[in-house]
């Protein structure tokens, strides 16, 4: 065993790291949005030859009839992951009409007004009007122009075979449910801290069309006829302009205990929020949202990580987490990669591994309401000027200079690097982990800085 290995092992305060484990199971959620050859998004419905958008687990349908959204199963081999998504993209690139394409930028262009933006339709079925009702109110709420913005989600799970010899080595002496709950959780807070820098690497949304911030109040200037930006921006996708919900800006959602975390939840969805009482459920007999609370439903609450179980039919995904624990963690910070085919490619997808097992191996302290709103000033300071030199960030109430505080995580994540290089052979991680360390000294080199 080399050297470097076990220094990383001692790292996480592990005795060992079965090559097992590294069979991490990833899945990905793509949405794109349909758009005409001269890029104005489509108005026509979900095309037949596509299935349908209720039913269909690898084709459906986001907000939008014309945003689809893409969905491969877990697999634990990264290139069966980007080759199921290859194979979704090309099927459906067959069957797309009136020569419509996928824009490739999570920033929509040249867009029609925004009556026009077709709501998602999935059939006559109670489960299915429930759906296209719930699209009506997010319409009702925020508009549709937030609505087509489209990202890219990661889901990523340990192995089986790594929790019960994980939770030995942890000395839990509980059930192997609520441990496995309890070290996601423990993920989920310390990607929090540290997901600004997933933005920096990974954001490619400087910019937008002239047409998506008409008549919204902004701070953008003006880059040519057509598009605005902001000279440091990174992820516009995540800013006020994108998709958040300033309603929610005040919701402290605490992820120390799963139990907390459902309790904020279905508080959020219990109590009425005065802009949307204003609004109304329903105008004569047609229903305008699901209901006048702060969140209609768990999944409109807007996070760039979720913790997230498989459902049975007619089971709540808040139930589905009380009964059973978190089976796995959900990434939605990302923007699609315009210059990866499909939105990514195996080398972020690798990034993300190495990100994600630190998150999940290092220490991880209980957060509290004041770091939780740390968190979130750092994230829009980077989301808006993420590529600034100076940038300055705060930790635990101190100043730290963004480059300095992603040098430092980069140093950790060498261990994280290591283990999975160790475990898989070849040094794949580490070059992955090299080319965004790059960045940081040249940010020219981001995704943001590219375009």
């Amino acid at each position: 065993m080399a050297k470097q290995f076990v220094e990383c092992l001692q790292r996480y305060k592990l005795p060992e790291f079965s090559a097992e484990w590294g069979a991490i199971k990833r899945g990905i959620e793509k949405e794109n949005l349909r758009v005409s050859p001269e890029g104005h998004i489509s108005l026509t419905s979900h095309p037949r030859a596509l299935g349908s958008a209720l039913t269909n687990p690898y084709i459906t349908t986001d907000f939008s009839e014309a945003l689809l959204e893409f969905i491969t199963p877990a697999s634990p081999d990264i290139a069966e992951c980007l080759k199921v998504l290859e194979n979704i993209h090309r099927f459906t690139l067959q069957n797309l009409e009136n020569d419509e394409m996928f824009w490739v930028s999570s920033m929509p262009s040249l867009l029609n007004a925004e009556a026009d933006i077709p709501i998602a339709q999935y059939g006559v079925s109670n489960i299915g009007k429930l759906k296209t009702l719930y699209r009506q109110g997010l319409n009702h709420r925020y508009g549709n122009l937030m609505q087509i913005v489209a990202g890219l989600h990661y889901n990523f799970s340990m192995p089986e075979c790594f929790w019960e010899p994980y939770q030995a080595m942890c000395k839990h002496q509980g059930k192997l449910q609520h441990f496995r709950t309890e070290k996601y959780l423990h993920l989920i807070r310390n990607f929090h801290r540290y997901s600004w820098l997933l933005i920096y690497l990974f954001g490619a949304s400087p910019a937008a069309c002239k047409s998506f911030v008409d008549g919204r109040e902004h701070s953008l200037k003006k880059f040519d006829e057509y598009s605005l930006y902001l000279p440091y921006a990174t992820c516009l996708r995540m800013s006020s302009l994108g998709y958040k919900s300033d309603a929610q800006k005040s919701l402290f959602v605490c992820y120390n205990e799963l139990e907390t975390y459902v309790n904020c939840l279905h508080k959020a969805m219990h109590t009425p929020y005065p802009k949307y009482e204003a609004i109304g459920q329903k105008e004569e007999d047609n229903y305008l949202q699901m209901n006048t609370s702060l969140l209609q439903l768990e999944n409109e609450f807007y996070s760039t990580i979720r913790p997230k179980r498989n459902v049975k039919s007619g089971e709540r995904p808040l139930q589905a987490l009380t009964d059973n624990g978190i089976e796995y963690v959900e990434v939605r910070a990302l923007d699609l990669n315009p210059y990866a085919p499909l939105g990514i490619d195996a080398e972020q997808i690798r990034f993300l591994d190495i990100f994600l097992l630190h998150c999940l191996l290092a220490e991880s302290a209980l957060c509290n309401e004041r770091e939780f709103f740390e968190v979130a000033s750092n994230l829009t300071k980077v989301v808006e000027h993420g590529r600034d030199p100076q940038l300055v960030l705060n930790l635990e109430s101190s100043p730290i200079s963004k480059k300095d505080w992603a040098n430092q995580l980069m140093d950790d994540f060498v261990h994280s690097a290591t283990i999975l290089d160790h475990i898989n052979g070849g040094d794949m991680y580490t070059h992955s982990l090299n080319n965004q360390i790059r960045k940081i000294e040249n940010p020219e080199l981001t995704p943001s800085g590219r375009m």
